[in-house]
């Protein structure tokens, strides 16, 4: 597969979501940087994982290991080419909560770096959290059911607001997501 942003992107969600970590070997320079900035007191993360491994332990194992139906979005495409230095666009997320299956929605932005050398792998990684929702289990599948209805991973933020079911606790998402 050709390196781009693109498929370094597509290739980071599908470890995440689907708590595969060696796929991020083909994501992460091996001293990759990954700052979280959370905007939102309603889920835990480290400010700073220094390394690949670091990365793939907090996003995809610890991550996998309380998550679970897990669908993130990236409301934007990377311009094509195969060299670009950073890309930043808004994402959203989906999921359940394996131990007491509540579920969670939320939104932020992703600011990726890239090495300006081949391989193309992402150097640094900054995700922002924004908005965070804890919805009960009873929400649960008409919030997959709509995640899963739409296109994944490459969603324009219209569709994501304009299909949301008419659940009040979604608000705080779709009005940050608004186009």
């Amino acid at each position: 597969m050709t390196e781009s942003a693109e498929t370094l992107i597509l290739t980071y969600i599908l470890a995440k979501d689907g708590n595969r970590p060696h796929l991020l070997r083909q994501t992460f320079a091996e001293d990759a940087e990954l700052k979280m900035v959370l905007n939102t007191g309603a889920i835990n993360f480290p400010p700073i994982a220094q390394s690949r491994e670091s990365i793939a332990d907090i996003l995809a194992r610890q991550f996998g290991a309380t998550y679970e139906n897990i669908y993130t979005f990236c409301l934007d495409r990377p311009p094509p080419g195969d060299r670009l230095a950073s890309f930043s666009c808004d994402w959203a997320v989906g999921m359940s909560e394996k131990a007491n299956r509540s579920v969670r929605v939320g939104c932020g932005r992703y600011d990726w770096r890239f090495s300006p050398t081949a391989p193309l792998r992402v150097e640094h990684l900054a995700i922002t959290i924004d908005v965070m929702e804890s919805l009960p289990p009873a929400c649960g599948d008409e919030i997959l059911d709509w995640l899963s209805a739409l296109p994944y991973p490459w969603c324009t933020p219209k569709m994501f607001v304009q299909t949301a079911p008419a659940i009040a606790a979604l608000r705080p998402v779709l009005t940050r997501l608004e186009p």
